[in-house]
């Protein structure tokens, strides 16, 4: 495949991680533009090594972080939900963030693509949260019936910048504590203590106010196969606690706020 192709299918990601970095459309477009300028000077530049994505999405960054300026994005016209926030963020804790988060890399591939390590990128993302909290912090529910897990969660948590109202262990518990304060971000494991379901208990709780809702659970397929709010994040146990803190902030800067799914009439 030549690298024409090769870029092609990507420029559309490309573009959106480049707005992102830059504040507008045009602004990042400019990056994108110039990448490709390089590339067709000089195919060598692409570094044929690693994953053509990773390869690409590096010397994007590579270019970006050439710029001095670059340290503020633009304010954008027209914004995604969140977007006027990451001006705020420092350049390369922005980029973390952006991998992971908007672009979906794994952490060793976002590791590769600002060529750093592994330990390294999992500090930034978690300076992406604490930064991002300063901007919007929130009240989370954690209903999780495993005491140390619900403890690591909570530290997890309030080392973001957020504040914890309550640990719930079954349905009923999560539901009378989101009575006495409306969250706004739910942790919801899906087997409970007394046999209940997480499941159950958000779907409950999100049929009178729409919060981001993001499960942690031992059982991923009990999610895929039960009547889950959309959109809703997933996270498997074990998990790594970067993991959490990328996706917290993720469900938190984009606003994915979920609600009941619209169930479908049967023959």
């Amino acid at each position: 495949m030549s690298t024409s192709q090769l870029v092609a299918q990507h420029l559309p990601f490309l573009r959106r991680y480049a707005r992102a970095l830059g504040g507008s459309q045009p602004a990042g477009d400019a990056y994108v533009t110039a990448m490709l300028e390089t590339l067709i000077a000089d195919p060598s530049t692409l570094d044929r090594g690693v994953d053509t994505r990773v390869a690409l999405y590096r010397l994007l960054t590579r270019l970006w972080d050439s710029v001095s300026i670059n340290a503020v994005s633009e304010p954008a016209a027209t914004t995604f939900h969140g977007e006027n926030r990451l001006g705020h963020i420092t350049p390369v804790v922005r980029q973390a963030f952006l991998l992971v988060s908007l672009e979906g890399f794994s952490e060793e591939d976002a590791a590769a693509v600002l060529e750093i390590d592994v330990p390294t990128l999992r500090h930034l993302v978690a300076d992406a949260g604490r930064e991002l909290a300063a901007e919007i912090a929130t009240d989370v529910l954690i209903i999780e019936d495993e005491p140390f897990i619900a403890l690591d969660l909570e530290g997890l948590v309030e080392g973001l910048g957020h504040r914890v109202t309550g640990i719930a262990r079954t349905h009923s518990e999560a539901v009378s504590l989101a009575r006495r304060k409306t969250p706004g971000l739910i942790l919801a494991d899906i087997q409970l203590a007394d046999g209940s379901s997480g499941l159950d208990a958000v779907n409950e709780l999100i049929s009178g106010v729409e919060v981001p809702v993001i499960f942690i659970t031992a059982y991923p397929e009990r999610f895929l196969t039960g009547v889950r709010p959309e959109p809703a994040f997933l996270i498997a146990k074990p998990f790594q606690p970067s993991t959490v803190a990328a996706v917290i902030s993720q469900a938190l800067f984009f606003e994915r706020k979920a609600r009941p799914r619209e169930q479908r009439a049967t023959a």
